[in-house]
């Protein structure tokens, strides 16, 4: 193999590296988390909305279903000593009293809580929307998760098999060669060396002035022209 040959055959290696590292870095799958963790972001903010509108409703309705079973048991306890009694008339009236007092607290207790449970009522089944909305997403969060782990090992393992090709490859190239093209690659990245496609370097995209295209067209055999703007040595 020619050191022209060596040389593009390592600048091919190190694209294709530099083209896996990419896709690890980007994969589809990433897009999609973001976005579904985004919609989760903003579910969790209506929830902790919804949460706050229902705490205070919640509290006040738990209070008013203690305040009717208490007034309903007195009514209970008040009716039984009714229906006991040997009492005279007159303590038999102040017990019925006592009663129709309890009754009436109870029918405007009994209302209230139904006034708090209608409130009630819209806001639980919102929240529940939110929830029902959420929990697949969630379970779309952990399945992308884990996908995303299985694909970036996988490619990380491929990046390492290539990593040991790409060894290989460098030892090929005379030792002065193999130093600038590892001192353009450490200045460019992806390669370190590119072919010129229409009078242009295919590492940068850049168009090549004329008199840099000849100088390009007429270098010697130790390869020793760049490109002006990146600085990867190019290929004849």
């Amino acid at each position: 193999m020619s050191d022209l040959e060596a040389l593009r055959a390592l600048t091919q290696a190190d694209r294709w590296i530099d083209r896996v590292g990419a896709q690890k870095n980007h994969l589809p799958e990433s897009q999609d988390l973001v976005g579904v963790e985004a919609e989760l972001r903003a579910l969790a903010q209506q929830l902790r909305a919804s949460d706050e509108a229902l705490a205070p409703l919640r509290r006040a309705s738990l209070e008013a279903a203690g305040e009717s079973q208490r007034l309903q048991d007195r009514a209970h306890s008040l009716r039984a000593k009714l229906d006991s009694s040997t009492a005279n008339a007159r303590e038999l009236a102040a017990l019925q009293h006592e009663l129709d007092v309890v009754v009436e607290h109870l029918s405007r207790a009994e209302d209230h809580e139904l006034d708090l449970l209608e409130q009630l009522e819209p806001l639980e089944e919102a929240r529940s929307v939110i929830t029902s909305v959420a929990q697949p997403l969630a379970a779309r969060r952990e399945a992308l998760r884990s996908t995303i782990q299985e694909l970036q090992a996988s490619l990380v393992e491929e990046i390492a098999s290539l990593r040991v090709k790409r060894g290989d490859l460098a030892a090929g190239v005379p030792s002065p060669l193999r130093e600038r093209y590892e001192a353009a690659l450490a200045r460019a990245g992806a390669s370190g060396a590119a072919e010129v496609v229409d009078g242009r370097c295919d590492g940068c995209r850049l168009a090549l002035a004329p008199l840099d295209y000849e100088r390009w067209r007429h270098q010697g055999a130790d390869l020793d022209f760049a490109c002006p703007e990146c600085g990867r040595l190019l290929l004849p």
